[in-house]
């Protein structure tokens, strides 16, 4: 189980939290041209930035000593025993640790600082494609109305919109949030990525549909294409894991995927929209899934909470266990992008 943090020593002060998250920690560059050195320096300059050291020591840890590939093998280990709530489980059946107030203020100044907080807009008005990242139900269905909102107010996307999911079977947790949306009938991942396309673009059924049923969810995939008036196609896919014996996919499995269906190519710029806690994490995966073998751009973003017309399907409650599981999700992103870059795949 993940330690409690050790309280620090009498008359020690710790830095307030609005003093740790004043001052944004940039992600590794995912513009154009692509630079390995470049996203290298950038993930060193956010796991060296002073709120991830404050976390670490307010756990009792020591910084990792060695160069960047030990401090990252360092963290990784810390966060598995200290910042791992899930435990090989969904998110939604992650265990919420016990912290004191101050220890639960830091680790959210602390994720506000990193990233995993507040919503960014897209820094371009034109993207090559936009990619909305599947997670749980609720979420997808707002990622997709995001998306939305997003080229009515003037994105442009030259391509399509691919909406990534799987077939990971929905809990009863998500089946009530949907259906307390009044959006029924679906049982997995993709069929609630499905729901909100039809639902937010006002289509009713796909123009072109392909797939494989191989019998389990591990090794299946399918790829719908609507066509909505006005606006670019946008593509409902699910994809197989990248390690079928092992789990379902990822998101990295789901990037992969849509990479090789898009014929993706160097120079295009690619826009992800996700939440906010997952910008970091999915932000590298995509630098390492797409940017860096595919020479292409990245833009991530999260969806803004304070659009009124998602309203009706609020993110749940962010606990400070959920931003911690999520800084390790980004350490061990980090990690395995420091690896491709590094040593090559």
């Amino acid at each position: 189980m993940p330690e409690r943090p050790v309280p620090p020593p009498p008359g020690a002060a710790l830095p307030p939290p609005a003093a740790v998250a004043s001052v944004p920690v940039p992600l590794p560059g995912g513009a154009l041209p692509v630079n390995g050195t470049a996203i290298l320096d950038g993930i060193a300059g956010w796991i060296d930035a002073a709120p991830l050291r404050g976390l670490v020591t307010r756990f009792g840890g020591d910084w990792p000593a060695g160069d960047l590939a030990a401090v990252l093998a360092g963290l990784d280990d810390f966060s598995a025993r200290h910042w791992d709530f899930r435990g090989g489980r969904e998110r939604p059946e992650a265990c919420e640790p016990a912290l004191d107030p101050a220890t639960a203020g830091q680790v959210h100044a602390a994720a506000s600082a990193l990233g995993l907080v507040r919503p960014e807009p897209p820094a371009r008005s034109g993207y090559a494609h936009l990619l909305v990242l599947g997670g749980l139900a609720h979420a997808c269905v707002r990622r997709v109305a995001y998306a939305a909102d997003l080229l009515r107010r003037g994105v442009r996307v030259a391509g399509e919109v691919a909406v990534l999911g799987s077939f990971r079977p929905l809990s009863e947790m998500e089946l009530r949030a949907l259906a307390g949306a009044g959006v029924t009938g679906c049982a997995t991942e993709v069929d609630a990525l499905d729901a909100g396309v039809r639902l937010v673009f006002g289509v009713d059924a796909p123009d072109d549909h392909d797939g494989l049923d191989a019998g389990h969810p591990h090794h299946s995939w399918s790829s719908r294409t609507y066509r909505p008036a006005g606006l670019p196609p946008v593509r409902v896919l699910a994809a197989p894991s990248g390690e079928p014996e092992r789990r379902r996919a990822h998101t990295a499995d789901t990037q992969h995927f849509w990479a090789g269906h898009a014929r993706l190519s160097a120079g295009d710029e690619v826009l992800l929209v996700t939440a906010p806690i997952y910008v970091p994490f999915q932000h590298c995966d995509a630098l390492r899934t797409l940017a860096v073998p595919y020479g292409c751009g990245i833009d991530t973003v999260g969806v803004d909470p304070a659009l009124p017309d998602l309203a009706r399907l609020p993110e749940p409650t962010l606990t400070p266990g959920r931003y911690l599981q999520e800084i390790r999700s980004a350490i061990r992103s980090m990690r395995a992008l420091h690896t491709t870059l590094a040593y090559g795949m």
